[in-house]
């Protein structure tokens, strides 16, 4: 049964597929194909060129946008199938100064490249945890797979721009102003970017150089903080702490705020602090 998570301008499919043919239609969206089941002998054939090869866990095969591919394996297998959009391609292209009408990407037989493969682990980790993490770690996960798609496998050479030193005081307070002010909801990546006035692509590490925190781990304790000061008054119920201060339920608190705390939602609240 496929396993399926979206988050902007990212699709993640967990997919266990038969022995024999899989004939993939030409898309609008870039894919990486990553083997995660049992090693296969498999052959492919993309862009007219045949690619045989004894598949293993960690293989990664990239199939650009409007590009058909077919494979063809010799046992049933599982694979981890990213898709990203056009659209977040060319953010992550703007944000390191290339030309994003010009970025495109060339199809890749059997990657091996342990960037990638650091994230692909992580979105199967997103797709198979009991309790799925904040929307904004997978959009800084999209972000980073843009990126390093860019920065490795685009078709045009160049110098890229790499953002250093941080937000300024006045960027990191807006930006802090209105994580704490929309702690309840979904933040997304880029409407941080927005107000920080920065491209989505320079804000993830324009964020960590000030905070030290990746933009989701900031958050996620923001919001394990929120909860601990509301349940300690002990003015609501933990559901309802939950939901107030943007964790999916009580569950998805309780994880949380033993993670960051080392304590659980209930002992916060009988305590009182």
């Amino acid at each position: 049964m496929d396993i399926r998570r979206s988050w902007s301008g990212l699709e993640v499919v967990l997919v266990d597929t038969p022995a024999g043919m899989t004939r993939a239609a030409a898309s609008s969206k870039h894919r990486i194909g990553f083997h995660v089941g049992r090693p296969v002998r498999a052959v492919c054939r993309l862009d007219g060129r045949t690619h045989r090869r004894l598949q293993s866990r960690g293989d990664m095969d990239l199939v650009p946008a409007g590009m058909p591919g077919v494979w063809e394996d010799d046992k049933a297998t599982r694979i981890l199938r990213m898709s990203v959009s056009p659209e977040l391609l060319r953010s992550a292209a703007e944000g390191l100064g290339v030309d994003s009408e010009r970025v495109e990407l060339a199809p890749r037989f059997q990657l091996r490249d342990r960037r990638l493969e650091h994230i692909a682990w992580a979105l199967e980790a997103e797709l198979t945890a009991e309790l799925p993490g904040d929307a904004l770690y997978g959009d800084s996960l999209g972000m980073a797979l843009a990126v390093h798609l860019v920065r490795r496998y685009r078709t045009t050479s160049g110098a890229l721009f790499e953002p250093t030193g941080g937000l300024s005081r006045p960027q990191l307070a807006r930006v802090v102003e209105y994580i704490d002010a929309h702690l309840d909801g979904r933040l997304l990546l880029a409407e941080l970017a927005a107000v920080a006035g920065v491209s989505a692509s320079h804000f993830k590490a324009l964020f960590k150089q000030s905070t030290g925190l990746p933009v989701h781990q900031y958050v996620v304790r923001q919001r394990v903080e929120r909860a601990r000061l509301l349940l300690a008054r002990g003015e609501h119920g933990i559901s309802d702490v939950a939901v107030r201060t943007g964790f999916t339920d009580a569950s998805h608190l309780a994880r949380w705020m033993r993670r960051v705390l080392g304590v659980t939602p209930a002992l916060v609240r009988r305590r009182g602090e």
